[in-house]
């Protein structure tokens, strides 16, 4: 049988041009049909294998991807029924925040089938002793556990270490001669989304970040590193973002011969949802989560519709999951690995995501590092310019939130609703860094609107 596209004369880059513009009838081709963004990339009007040398093949696994529930943990016998709940409901994987060292971890995964659930465990503490026990407990269990320790994370977004720079290190040095996890440090990129920076500074700061400890660690990380990474609007950008990570740490890990592979644990920000209209938040959740198992996220966890102003609930919860089991099991979204291979658009968006953010990275390199910058306050000052960006951008209402800032119900009331604070507080204590803390592009519009309720 012969190829029916044989039948075809190829069309040149050169052809498509000019035919884009005899249809355009005189007006201009730029200015038209390219979009600036804020990443410095320019979307073009259609991308052609001749703008492609060999594409480097980036494995992205989407037939493993895991329906992930993310539950924070302050009582250990409670949480565990919970848990036994959400995995009859569709969870396929956990991610549990412990808030104390009083959590029993026995109590906590009693009757959970730990050989083939996986479970990811961060802490709001840090303590090498309390992990000895969680390791001890994994090796008997023959548990699939990994365990997510920043305490540059911790710096960066609280504003202090845990406890000082010297004891953090040398508990983490501790942690870090387990053998019990397949990976025992996380790379917290999501701070730096949450807080307005741009795709080329996350992936450049998620590898500065994870660089500190290569430079201070190196042959003593023996796992894989953990990357916990956020995602908005975005689609395509989105998509090539993961792609791109993957992409970067390879190299990266490369010249200190470590693990070449990566965990991503990966959800929605919380950016750009909105405290009124907020059942659009399902809609913004629902395309972002596409976009992260399309990406090649290993774990996807939901972020509840009403999680800007509800307590943990079991309502919003099974909301969520059920979007992650609608995508894996009536959409598909498991059924094909490299879904995103031999796109043109995503392949040149990945490609120049990486090189910018390479060389942002590099920059940052040769002149002291990361936590230099961080110290000096110039990561938080970059991040700051990029998030006054784009809340310019959304005041304008260039950006748009549906129901926000276009479109906004004006009988949408929300004054009674609120268990929770919705708005991130600025405490007043002392700190070693400017803390790098999320900022919503709704915030100020939706204080307005609660004064006049």
């Amino acid at each position: 049988m012969s190829n029916l596209f044989n039948e075809f004369d190829n069309v040149s880059a050169t052809q498509w041009k000019q035919k884009i513009q005899v249809d355009l009838k005189g007006a201009d081709y730029n200015q038209t049909l390219i979009t600036a963004t804020q990443e410095g990339i320019d979307i073009t009007p259609f991308y052609h294998s001749e703008n492609f040398g060999e594409v480097q093949p980036i494995l992205t696994q989407t037939t493993q991807w895991k329906v992930t529930q993310r539950i924070r943990v302050t009582d250990a016998s409670a949480s565990n029924q919970n848990i036994k709940d959400i995995l009859l409901r569709g969870a396929e994987s956990l991610v549990l925040v412990i808030s104390t060292k009083e959590i029993s971890i026995k109590t906590l995964l009693k009757d959970v089938a730990l050989k083939t659930i996986p479970i990811h465990i961060e802490l709001e503490f840090l303590s090498s002793e309390y992990l000895k026990k969680v390791a001890a407990f994994a090796k008997e269990q023959n548990a699939n556990i990994t365990v997510g320790v920043d305490i540059i994370g911790q710096l960066a977004s609280s504003g202090n270490w845990f406890e000082n720079l010297a004891k953090d290190h040398e508990q983490l040095e501790t942690i870090l001669q387990l053998d019990a996890f397949q990976s025992t440090l996380t790379i917290h990129v999501d701070t730096y989304q949450n807080a307005g920076a741009t795709m080329v500074q996350q992936l450049a700061y998620a590898l500065s970040h994870a660089n500190e400890y290569l430079n201070h660690f190196g042959s003593k990380i023996t796992n894989k590193i953990t990357f916990s990474v956020t995602v908005g609007t975005h689609y395509f950008f989105e998509i090539a973002k993961l792609r791109a990570l993957r992409q970067l740490w390879s190299v990266l890990a490369k010249e200190y011969n470590l693990n070449q592979k990566c965990i991503i644990i990966a959800s929605p920000s919380k950016r750009n949802k909105t405290l009124y209209d907020y059942n659009v938040n399902m809609l913004r959740t629902t395309t972002e989560c596409m976009s992260v198992v399309l990406g090649g996220a290993d774990f996807v966890h939901n972020l509840p519709y009403d999680a800007l102003y509800h307590e943990a609930n079991e309502f919003g919860d099974r909301i969520s999951r059920n979007q992650l089991r609608i995508l894996k099991d009536e959409s598909y979204f498991d059924k094909t690995d490299n879904p995103t291979e031999g796109s043109y658009y995503i392949e040149s968006i990945t490609n120049q995501l990486a090189e910018k953010a390479l060389t942002l990275f590099k920059d940052i390199e040769a002149t002291g590092g990361f936590l230099k910058q961080l110290k000096e306050g110039t990561i938080q000052r970059k991040i700051k310019e990029s998030d006054l960006k784009e809340q310019a951008l959304f005041d304008e209402g260039k950006e748009v939130l549906l129901g926000t800032n276009k479109y906004p119900n004006p009988e949408d009331k929300m004054k009674h609703d609120l268990e929770i604070e919705p708005f991130s507080k600025n405490e007043i204590r002392k700190v070693l860094v400017i803390p790098i803390n999320l900022r919503r592009l709704a915030t100020k519009l939706e204080k307005e609107r609660l004064k006049q309720e």
